[in-house]
């Protein structure tokens, strides 16, 4: 267990480098080039909701500023996953922690062969618990060694997750898919971290980050709202937009029951993902955000969801790729 103090955090802003020791990588290429790439992981859903298989790379046309972009790289389901779960172990969660540690430990089990997890737990400070394994034996003992105490540091937490595991684009590097999916039930409450340096970092990574704000039935924000009926914070509409702009869901549970249903949601739409990658017609590193789009044109009843785009910089880290 390695603990990110406040300390190292300063550190991480000052120096952009992570605390945690990397790994050997333990599987073998997918792909590899000597170019800055764009990598996108692209979800397609039909009118019935349901994930669109069978799609070719002929099918997918993608714009960058509005620039039709080439693709390099397509792969409908076979690239390796990275998979972090964030938890929040405030003293809030502890009557829901057993609950959270079996829809966790059941999320982690939906790892394929090549896949990888990580575990990080957050109250007042962060904890990288687990760093990237596929042993899940070792998954599965840090998510039940959490317990519940202290404040809700968030915006550190996802902001170190985004530092330590989403990497950018290297010449020797192995592209991945890389996702987070963070849990909260409650609001920052103790971060040195803004949401808007969270987002900037999340739009450089690469990695989707899916949302889990868990809501009280008695939140004082509520004001008499019925049961059933939600109530969106200002906490829940940051959380909303970080999903958004990194291609991803956000969830906003009324009870933690409903999280292992969650987990497996994200799970599904995951392994139905298609991968593809594009080197920039605009190669300028000049620090600018792109925006990307990407559209299937004779199939107008089908929904696509990616990122929204990237900060183009010096060291690209628009794609998610293996460094460990």
């Amino acid at each position: 267990m390695k603990c990110l103090t406040v300390c190292v955090i300063s550190a991480l802003i000052l120096s952009g480098t992570s605390g945690v020791a990397q790994q050997p990588a333990d599987q073998p290429a997918v792909f590899r080039s000597g170019a800055n790439l764009v990598a996108l992981n692209v979800t397609v859903i039909d009118g019935k909701r349901q994930f669109v298989s069978g799609l070719t790379q002929g099918d997918f046309a993608v714009y960058e500023d509005g620039i039709p972009q080439q693709l390099r790289f397509f792969e409908a389901r076979q690239v390796p996953i990275d998979l972090i779960v964030l938890i929040d172990t405030s003293s809030s969660m502890r009557d829901k922690m057993s609950v959270v540690h079996e829809a966790a430990v059941g999320f982690l089990k939906t790892m394929r062969a090549g896949d990888r997890g990580a575990v990080v737990a957050f109250n007042d400070g962060v904890d990288v618990l687990q760093t990237l394994t596929p042993d899940l034996p070792a998954l599965e003992q840090a998510v039940r060694s959490t317990e519940a105490k202290g404040s809700t540091s968030l915006h550190n937490a996802l902001y170190i997750a985004l530092k330590q595991f989403g990497r950018g684009s290297k010449p020797d590097g192995d592209l991945r898919r890389q996702a987070i999916a963070v849990l909260s039930d409650g609001e920052d409450t103790s971060s040195l971290i803004s949401f808007d340096d969270v987002l900037a970092l999340a739009r450089k990574s690469g990695v989707s980050v899916y949302t889990i704000a868990l809501h009280s039935k008695y939140s004082a924000g509520r004001n008499g709202l019925p049961p059933t009926q939600r109530y969106f914070s200002t906490a829940d509409f940051s959380m909303k937009s970080l999903a958004q702009e990194t291609g991803a869901q956000s969830f906003f549970p009324l009870d933690v029951s409903e999280l292992k249903g969650i987990y497996a949601s994200i799970a599904q739409e995951l392994a139905s993902q298609y991968s593809m990658a594009y080197s920039p017609v605009n190669g300028r590193t000049d620090g600018r955000y792109r925006r990307i789009v990407v559209r299937i044109a004779d199939r107008p009843d089908l929904q696509l969801r990616t990122r929204s785009g990237y900060t183009a910089e010096a060291v690209r880290s628009a794609a998610s790729f293996n460094n460990y």
